[in-house]
């Protein structure tokens, strides 16, 4: 029993500590504050001792609450029907298909969304799966537009990589952007490790799945021991939510893009500075 008190001894003497510099950080803080406050309000009897402690325990109240906001915000453990899939282009809407939605019809410049969508529709799914937060890809669309430099103009909607990581940086996302690796193995053990990845594919590299298909950001999850990979596919309702070999993926790497994928690494609820929930536009929900 000694040798367990010990233990945790040091522990809770720098607890104390920190909490100890806490209050003190916080009492010089509001000091001034405080002054001000008890000349505005000498007529009302309260002393500066009474609201420096008032407000110091409003605070640390506050702390606590939100302290334990975040405690209740558990890891996400990912399984195929929690995983977003949104869809991009208007077939889709008009045939009332499960995750399509209105915003194929917006239009930037003359462009629309159905036509360069499928990487924000990417980016929604991944912070919607990772988040306790539900967001639209229009809604991604335009948070795209104001944390990053995400600039789309009639001819060349599509975002690019690093607009795509800065913004995912935002909303709480660490990510990496590779190239395509000289080996399927070496691209296989990334994939296993990563919790998600968008990729860019072309039927120009391989047609084997994707056909006509110049350039094309698609979603992945869940890799499993079969080789097999849980597919997003914002631009075919018929692929889209079904499982597919890694392979498929990797030999249709868009090599002559400057990037070829991004490995969602984590998402961290308090490092996301963006926390919008609600998706405003009609939409099949599934």
């Amino acid at each position: 029993m000694k040798e367990t008190i010990k233990k945790y001894l040091p522990v809770l003497q720098v607890l104390l500590f920190v909490f100890m510099l806490i209050f003190l950080f916080f009492y010089f803080k509001n000091k001034d504050k405080v002054e001000v406050q008890e000349a505005e309000t000498e007529d009302s009897g309260q002393t500066e001792e009474k609201s420096l402690y008032a407000g110091t325990a409003r605070w640390l109240g506050n702390s606590l609450n939100e302290l334990d906001e975040m405690e209740n915000i558990q890891p996400v453990v990912i399984q195929e029907e929690m995983i977003h899939s949104f869809l991009q282009g208007p077939r889709s809407w008009g045939e009332g298909i499960p995750w399509s939605g209105e915003w194929c019809k917006f239009e930037v410049e003359g462009n629309p969304f159905g036509g360069f969508g499928c990487g924000l529709c990417c980016m929604a799914n991944v912070y919607n799966t990772l988040s306790p937060y539900e967001v639209s890809p229009w809604d991604m669309f335009e948070h795209a537009r104001i944390s990053s430099d995400y600039t789309p103009g009639g001819e060349y909607g599509a975002i690019d990589w690093e607009e795509m990581r800065c913004t995912l940086r935002v909303c709480g996302i660490s990510s990496e952007l590779h190239r395509k690796p000289g080996t399927y193995e070496e691209f296989q053990q990334q994939i296993r490790n990563a919790k998600s990845a968008i990729v860019l594919v072309s039927s120009g590299n391989d047609d084997s799945f994707w056909t006509s298909t110049p350039g094309h950001y698609v979603n992945i999850w869940l890799y499993q021991e079969d080789g097999t990979v849980f597919l997003a596919e914002p631009g075919n309702p018929e692929n889209n939510r079904s499982r597919i070999p890694l392979r498929y993926v990797y030999d249709a790497l868009k090599t002559v893009s400057r990037f070829q994928y991004l490995l969602v690494k984590d998402y961290v609820h308090e490092d996301n500075r963006w926390r919008a929930n609600g998706i405003d536009e009609n939409w099949n929900r599934p």
